[in-house]
């Protein structure tokens, strides 16, 4: 559960044993309603809560015998707080305090990795304003385009991200519930009323209708969330890698004093950092599918799901904490580079402004079917002859018939494609 990947504060949340102060959470603020209820005496709630204590040695002894968790657990606190601990569990099954437990523990997980994206994009839009006005060549299919500027690919992640911190909020919302309601959800042995108070203690809103469990639709929808997230996060990461091929090198990962890239070959820089994204990110994919097999269960329970999730639920939290941490540092020190990506746009002879050419001539009353031909030898000419395409089209007697050669030249300013920036910034609040 617990690795060098694990950031203290998500390891404070998932630390071995975490649910057995959880669980002891959830037992107190069901003791403090029922107090007030006049249903158990106040002063047994208070050598509860000064008495309680969890002991995870002796709740793992218990276990080896009674071969369940909770049972251990209740066994183990009661031995710490003697009498009054038959005050503790009263109506309750054991799934009212696991999940309801669990639940704790995902909200303040998914509030984490919500701070995380949110630093996430405040380095992004750091960047992206800096990088504005970078021109640089877009590529659909890996071949060259039209021109736009670095800036604008970033823009293009922080709108990703903000749509992605929306459906986290949605996803921490869908799993901050709670369920005190009883053996298969029938509230028998203890009432809606006391559910809905030890919710408000715990933050948490209660279910609305519950069985044995709460619903693993919600865990599958916080899953399947952090599996879109990490999704974004290896978008990003191909890209860096891709932009970062010796062939392109129009961007790099940071690279320390003393870093070395490959035991054998010493000229090596390697995107370690973002591989290392991409490749957590189908983890987070396959702990989706698993989240997604855990919602159908037998009858009002079976057990199916508990395994699955003491693995997947820490595992994809401490994976995406450390994805986004890795991801701000990489676009944090990311080094970009100018001048490569002037000389790459360069490599097509100024065949990116092709459309420009098309759509001058159908303005100026040539048919598109007739003009489309024309510039298109000119493009091919241009890429296997390596003449520049301004040359070329500017001496075509079929396009100066329509085409001065002012008008020409103008429609090689690469400023033309980049007059709606501002427009992009402005629409995320950038500007």
């Amino acid at each position: 559960m617990l690795n060098r990947y694990t950031h203290p504060e998500m390891g404070e949340l998932w630390y071995e044993g975490f649910e057995y102060e959880r669980w002891l959470e959830v037992e107190i603020a069901v003791c403090n309603v029922m107090a007030d209820r006049g249903e158990i005496p106040i002063e047994a709630v208070a050598e509860i809560k000064s008495k309680a204590k969890v002991n995870p040695n002796r709740i793992a002894e218990i276990e080896k015998v009674v071969r369940h968790d909770l049972i251990a657990f209740l066994q183990a606190v009661v031995e710490e707080v003697g009498e009054s601990g038959k005050y503790i569990h009263l109506g309750l099954t054991s799934s009212d305090v696991k999940d309801t437990g669990l639940s704790l523990v995902l909200r303040d997980s998914g509030l984490l990795l919500k701070k995380n994206l949110q630093s996430l994009r405040e380095i992004l839009a750091k960047r992206a304003l800096e990088t504005k006005n970078t021109v640089m060549v877009g590529r659909t299919h890996g071949i060259h385009a039209e021109p736009l500027t670095f800036g604008l690919k970033l823009a293009l992640w922080i709108a990703e991200v903000d749509r992605q911190i929306e459906r986290l909020e949605q996803a921490i919302e869908s799993v901050s519930v709670g369920k005190i309601s009883g053996a298969v959800g029938t509230y028998a042995n203890v009432s809606p009323e006391v559910e809905e108070a030890v919710c408000v203690r715990l933050g948490l809103k209660p279910a609305l209708v519950s069985n044995q469990i709460l619903q693993r639709d919600r865990h599958a929808h916080f899953v399947t969330t952090l599996a879109l997230i990490g999704s974004t996060l290896e978008k990003m990461a191909t890209e860096i890698r891709n932009l970062q091929r010796t062939d392109i090198l129009e961007v790099e990962e940071s690279f320390s004093e003393g870093q070395k890239g490959s035991s054998a070959m010493p000229h090596k820089r390697n995107p370690i950092s973002s591989e290392q994204v991409a490749g957590m990110s189908r983890l987070l994919r396959g702990n989706a599918v698993a989240a997604l097999e855990n919602v159908a269960l037998w009858h009002e329970r079976d057990m199916t799901h508990s395994s699955v999730e003491r693995v997947i639920l820490p595992d994809s939290c401490i994976l995406l904490d450390y994805m986004l941490r890795q991801m701000i540092k990489i676009i944090g020190g990311l080094k970009v580079n100018a001048s490569q990506m002037q000389e790459n746009l360069n490599k097509t002879y100024g065949m990116t402004s092709s459309q420009r050419i098309l759509l001058a001539l159908v303005e100026k009353g040539c048919m598109r079917e007739e003009a489309y031909p024309w510039v298109q030898e000119l493009a091919f000419k241009a890429w296997h002859e390596s003449k520049d395409f301004i040359q070329l089209v500017g001496n075509d007697q079929r396009i100066s018939k329509y085409l001065s050669k002012d008008e020409i030249d103008s429609l090689f300013d690469l400023d033309y494609h980049l007059k709606h920036v501002d427009s992009v910034f402005k629409r995320l609040g950038l500007v």
